[in-house]
């Protein structure tokens, strides 16, 4: 009797009591050690600051400087445009306020002149200078690769590079015609020498060591080009590009005054012979602004096309 009572009474071992006394998970209640680590976690994750977050303020700060202080000059411009001839620095009547231009320019979008003239001149900017990106280009890279060539061709591109376009207006005027054709060859023309010439030195002042280099590996002189010459080639070639881009406006406009009854240069004599001068440095304007929008948008492709080069560090 004696040992059924004390079997009954002994005390338990501490595995028996860990077993027994350790109560199963409740679906709610206190939560255990193993649940209570990322409940004390979670709040400091949601103090701890996120950088991603606190890093736009700086980048929209630096965005904003950047943008005022490349805007700082044309801004100073319109204001000395604008003040000067309030204050009788200059002329009114031959320079008015750019207030006064932006007017004008208003009602030219309004009554679709403006839009009509330079779509016009574009039109014509636009095929020449194609043409010319098309001609060139591969022209350049046959004289910058074979040498003969160059040493043959060199002396006549020469007299041709120093022969100014618009010197030659008359010529073309007289040979085509005061229409379409003499304004576009004209274009042609003055945007050929810039990325021939740009083009044929692209060529010829590829790195030596990048040609040692693909001689080294075997690389035949069709897969030499492909893989060596154009792509080093591409950032002088652009230089050509853009330059030209701007002489086909240049000289478009220049031709436009001549037999043209449509385009920005027309508009601009016409508003010269009315005495409409406002309506004159609207138009100037417009060229400036589109010379100005195109010569961003040969920068873009330049980049795109250019992307494998490792940029400057500061």
């Amino acid at each position: 009797m004696s040992l059924a009572s004390g079997s009954s009474t002994r005390r338990k071992t501490p595995e028996e009591l860990k077993t027994t006394e350790e109560p199963s998970a409740p679906a709610t209640g206190t939560p255990s050690a193993a649940t209570e680590e990322p409940a004390a976690v979670l709040p400091i994750a949601l103090s701890r600051p996120r950088p991603h977050r606190a890093s736009v303020l700086p980048r929209i700060l630096r965005a904003v400087l950047t943008g005022a202080t490349r805007s700082a000059a044309i801004v100073a411009l319109l204001l000395a445009w604008e003040l000067a001839p309030r204050f009788g620095l200059v002329d009114r009547t031959f320079l008015p306020p750019f207030s006064e231009v932006a007017q004008a320019w208003w009602g030219l979008v309004a009554n679709g002149q403006l839009a009509d003239n330079a779509q016009a001149s574009l039109v014509r900017s636009f095929s020449g200078f194609a043409i010319a990106v098309a001609v060139s280009v591969p022209l350049g890279l046959l004289i910058g690769w074979y040498r003969p060539i160059a040493d043959l061709l060199n002396p006549l591109l020469q007299v041709f590079l120093n022969t100014a376009a618009l010197a030659l207006l008359p010529v073309f005027v007289l040979l085509l015609g005061i229409g379409e054709t003499s304004k576009i060859s004209i274009v042609v023309y003055a945007c050929a020498w810039p990325i021939l010439f740009n083009t044929i030195s692209a060529v010829r002042t590829v790195d030596p060591t990048l040609l040692r280099l693909a001689k080294s590996m075997d690389l035949s002189a069709p897969r030499l080009f492909q893989k060596v010459i154009l792509p080093a080639s591409v950032p002088t070639v652009f230089t050509g590009i853009r330059l030209a881009g701007a002489v086909s406006i240049v000289v478009l406009v220049a031709a436009e005054m001549i037999g043209a009854k449509a385009g920005l240069g027309y508009l601009i004599n016409a508003s010269q012979y009315n005495f409409a001068i406002p309506q004159m440095y609207a138009g100037i304007v417009t060229i400036s602004v589109i010379g100005v929008a195109f010569n961003q948008l040969l920068v873009t492709v330049e980049k795109r096309l250019s992307s494998w080069r490792v940029p400057a560090t500061s």
